[in-house]
């Protein structure tokens, strides 16, 4: 199928012209008409399948230009990042249309924001902490808006977004259509769903867990941190094809341990990314990875989700996710387009039961690569992998009540002694044996 059999304008079909594009992604094949019947819908696609123009397409179809400066459509997403990205994909969209799209998020000045908002808009853009503040401001008034779409609705739960999203939609009108896309399905998004939803209908692009095709997957194991660090330099000097590479870790502290160990063989070639990080920093540093400027990018889940930087031609799992579908969502940060994409874990000893859950969530062995023979393994440990002494801990049983004494004690000799008058006739007959009487002045 290709974009021409979908029911578009001639607006939408000139844009995708521009951008190249020809045939629509699974879920936005299958998202289009069930999304333009005007039902509550609930879309289920990995990371890479094109899930920002499965609603973006029904949704500008269905747009209808007014002079009212409320906005119509309502996204919510939940990064700073995933904000930018969304506007401009409206704008990409929508450069045939007339209508106007704003992005709000929190680390800025909410004013600027605020009168972007207040001079109107058809399309807001925003994470659910800067748009409850403007909500509650009344920066725009709710009562237009006939699509809401939750995009990331998965991540955002994690983040503990859960109450500014259902503040949200509590302030927004009855009548509306939902629309929910989500990498996973996790009991917290159907709570939401079957609370605010109305007989939603699923699509899923492919089942939670399913390997993309066109990725190829390996594991080295490593025995250590320090151990990581060299594999990595060594892999990425020795391979011409890592001309744009993904690095994955699971803190910001790993974050920039990682960026110090790295940047010195690879000076101006290496850029890192975390929530520390300042926005216009965060900004940058995509862009010039986009721009191929920076030879790999360093970066943490939470910010890395949703971005859509293209032609990452490697994922490197630095370090083994906790959570199996998260692992799902950083190889798929290559492997878009119908291009070819390759990814490699690095797993510890205690890292193997974690890799064993994705195994069995995919239904997939990973191919295990063999450790270079020059590879230098290393014997430093960091604090986290140091063996830790185990103390045994005696803990004093109290007393049972029965067996404890009153609370009063008997006064020691010293302290039992009381005050009595004693009489000056009484004082001298003890020292002279005789009673002295006092002499009276004369």
């Amino acid at each position: 199928m290709t974009f021409d059999q979908l029911n578009l304008n001639a607006s939408l079909l000139k844009a995708l012209d521009d951008l190249g594009y020809t045939h629509p992604t699974t879920i936005q094949h299958k998202a289009f008409s069930v999304i333009m019947s005007g039902k509550d819908v609930c879309g289920i696609a990995q990371t890479g399948t094109g899930k920002t123009f499965a609603y973006l397409l029904p949704t500008l179809r269905q747009w209808v230009y007014t002079k009212d400066k409320n906005p119509q459509i309502l996204i919510i997403v939940p990064t700073r990042e995933l904000v930018v990205q969304v506007v401009d994909a409206i704008k990409t969209l929508g450069s045939y249309l007339n209508l106007t799209a704003v992005g709000v998020f929190g680390g800025v000045n909410i004013n600027t924001q605020r009168l972007a908002v207040e001079d109107g808009c058809d399309i807001l853009v925003g994470t659910p902490g800067r748009l409850i503040d403007l909500i509650y401001d009344a920066a725009f008034k709710t009562k237009n808006i006939k699509k809401l779409v939750i995009d990331e609705v998965d991540e955002m739960l994690n983040l503990g977004f859960r109450t500014q999203l259902k503040n949200i939609l509590d302030a927004l009108p009855q009548k509306r259509q939902n629309l929910m896309f989500s990498a996973t399905m996790t009991e917290e998004v159907e709570d939401l769903i079957d609370v605010f939803f109305n007989a939603p209908i699923t699509i899923e692009a492919a089942p939670t867990g399913t390997p993309l095709e066109n990725i190829d997957q390996f594991v080295y194991h490593v025995p250590n941190f320090y151990t990581k660090v060299n594999l990595l330099k060594l892999l990425l000097s020795r391979d011409e094809k890592m001309v744009k590479v993904l690095v994955f870790v699971a803190t910001k502290q790993m974050a920039d341990d990682l960026f110090v160990e790295m940047e010195t063989q690879f000076p101006e070639r290496v850029g890192v990314i975390h929530s520390n990080k300042h926005q216009n920093h965060r900004l940058n540093t995509v862009i010039q990875f986009q721009q191929g400027n920076y030879l790999f990018l360093i970066a943490t889940d939470v910010i890395a989700r949703g971005l859509d930087i293209s032609e990452v031609t490697h994922v490197i799992n630095f370090d083994t996710p906790e959570v199996a579908e998260s692992y799902i969502h950083r190889i798929g940060r290559t492997g878009r387009a119908d291009r070819k994409g390759i990814s490699l874990t690095f797993v510890t000893e205690k890292e193997k039961e974690s890799f064993d859950k994705i195994e069995t969530l995919m239904h997939y062995t990973v191919p295990v690569m063999p450790l270079p023979e020059d590879l230098i393994i290393s014997d430093i440990l960091t604090e986290d992998e140091m063996p830790k002494v185990k103390m045994k801990t005696f803990l004093v049983k109290p007393p049972k009540k029965e067996d404890v004494g009153p609370a009063f004690h008997q006064k020691s000799a010293k302290n039992s002694k009381v005050n009595v008058h004693i009489s000056h006739k009484d004082k001298m007959m003890k020292k002279y044996g005789k009673p002295i009487k006092k002499s009276g002045k004369r």
